[in-house]
């Protein structure tokens, strides 16, 4: 929260955004949440009315910012997730499940009678799975881990999928123990395996792809050619199990429509392939990709994804499948970022902010957050988040680069081309919102790198909560 097919589509392009609607913030916290103390410098009268409590008549409202906000541009939040920031005394990765819940339907709505499921990887945090599950979703799991979390839930067996095509004898044994009874492949020896510790289940076989246009391509690990996959759904049925798909994944953070209009070519000539060799599937995995909409570039630029051109080319890309499989086809998608990041913030703080003449003469500013690479911001050498200062807003402001708290040069933005315009007035212990921040913050964190502790997580429903 996508070669050339004809233009337009019977259910046309759809808006981009669905916006929040806020009513009365609840926080539901890992553990309480005590009131900000107040600061001499506040919030913009600018700011939503009331962030924690939501005019009637502002249904539909997402929060623009009094406060200093990194980047062009102002950046919108729902007025319970900016509530939650404000009320957060201590850093922490908070969700709006409302926000995750409006995107799911969004996504469900532009593509009618895909079986969405969530990668599991982009955020294993026990609440927004469950809160998933209740809107719908399956789920994509990479582990026996993964698996039992998202049993947990009480979603289905059939609804949840082994995506992974790593996978040991072990790993295999124990997802069939656990009820799961579809695989992901690529190969013949892995195939060997499911069908020796996982008899009689389903294998879909995941085809190359080149990753192109997307911030992380996912190439060369996973997937093989149309000949390979023809060879190894063969083997599946020799060894006694059901070949039952193909999938693809065209890379993570996928910036373009062609990168979907490439991946159907690929999975149409399989199909082709497949169909000479006696093999009708029913269902293909279209895999995740989909963009979060929050993100800027290293140079600090928003990116922008095409996204309703990227929805029209998948709908039209899986009629001309349909019409290639001369059959009954059905279709998985596994939307991991673009469900969660928009809609997850990490409350932070300042550490400093430092002037230094660098070995060339020039004099530069770094601003040391909290939080770094290691501890919620793993992706911060690709991408640029938002930051907001609600304790600034206004004054002037300086070009620094953005670095997190640990003794390691990778710990920062990449800052070779730009810097990132923050307040001059800054000071240790002023807060930050980190914004779309919400995929992978808590999956990459890890135990305490240089002694500091992985963020804690907290989320809010954007409506009252009865005490638990």
């Amino acid at each position: 929260m996508a070669q050339q097919q004809p233009q337009g589509s019977a259910l046309g392009p759809r808006p981009r955004f669905h916006q929040e609607r806020p009513t009365t913030a609840g926080i539901r916290p890992s553990r309480p949440l005590r009131a900000e103390p107040a600061r001499p410098r506040t919030l913009a009268a600018s700011a939503v009315r009331g962030a924690g409590t939501a005019d009637p008549d502002d249904r539909g409202h997402e929060q623009r910012w009094g406060a200093a906000v990194s980047g062009p541009g102002p950046a919108p939040i729902s007025a319970a997730l900016h509530a939650a920031l404000a009320t957060a005394s201590e850093d922490r990765v908070i969700y709006d499940l409302a926000g995750i819940g409006e995107r799911y339907r969004s996504l469900a709505e532009e593509l009618r009678g895909v079986d969405i499921r969530f990668a599991m990887k982009a955020c294993p945090v026990d609440e927004v799975l469950a809160h998933l599950a209740a809107q719908g979703a399956g789920f994509d799991a990479a582990s026996p881990h993964e698996i039992a979390q998202a049993v947990r839930t009480g979603v289905p067996h059939r609804r949840i999928h082994y995506g992974n095509t790593v996978k040991s004898d072990r790993n295999i044994a124990e997802a069939y123990r656990l009820g799961v009874r579809d695989f992901a492949t690529d190969s013949l020896e892995d195939v060997a395996a499911i069908a020796t510790h996982a008899p009689a289940s389903r294998v879909f076989c995941r085809l190359a792809t080149s990753g192109e246009g997307a911030l992380w391509g996912l190439s060369r690990k996973f997937g093989c050619s149309t000949t390979d996959a023809v060879h190894v759904l063969q083997a599946a049925r020799a060894a006694g199990l059901t070949p039952s798909g193909l999938s693809v994944h065209v890379g993570s953070q996928q910036m373009t429509a062609g990168g979907w209009r490439d991946a159907f070519d690929r999975i149409g000539d399989a199909l082709v392939s497949l169909r000479l060799s006696g093999i009708r599937l029913d269902h293909v995995n279209l895999g995740g990709g989909l963009p979060a909409l929050g993100y800027r570039d290293r140079r600090g630029n928003p990116l922008d994804p095409p996204l309703d051109k990227i929805f029209v080319v998948i709908r039209e890309g899986m009629q001309r499948l349909r019409e290639i499989s001369g059959s009954a086809l059905d279709f998985v998608m596994e939307p991991g970022r673009y469900l969660v990041a928009d809609h997850g913030a990490i409350k932070a703080h300042v550490s400093r902010l430092t002037s230094r003449r660098q070995l060339d003469g020039e004099r530069e500013y770094w601003l040391y957050l909290s939080c770094g690479k290691f501890n919620g911001l793993y992706e911060m050498d690709e991408l640029q988040y938002p930051l907001v200062f609600p304790s600034h807003p206004d004054g002037e402001y300086v070009p620094a680069v953005i670095a997190g708290p640990s003794c390691d040069s990778d710990d920062a933005y990449a800052h070779e081309h730009s810097r990132v315009q923050v307040p001059r007035a800054l000071t240790s212990e002023d807060p930050v919102w980190i914004l779309s921040s919400g995929a992978y913050a808590t999956s990459y964190m890890t135990r305490g790198f240089n002694g500091f502790d992985p963020l804690p997580s907290s989320w809010t429903t954007g409506r009252p909560d009865r005490p638990r």
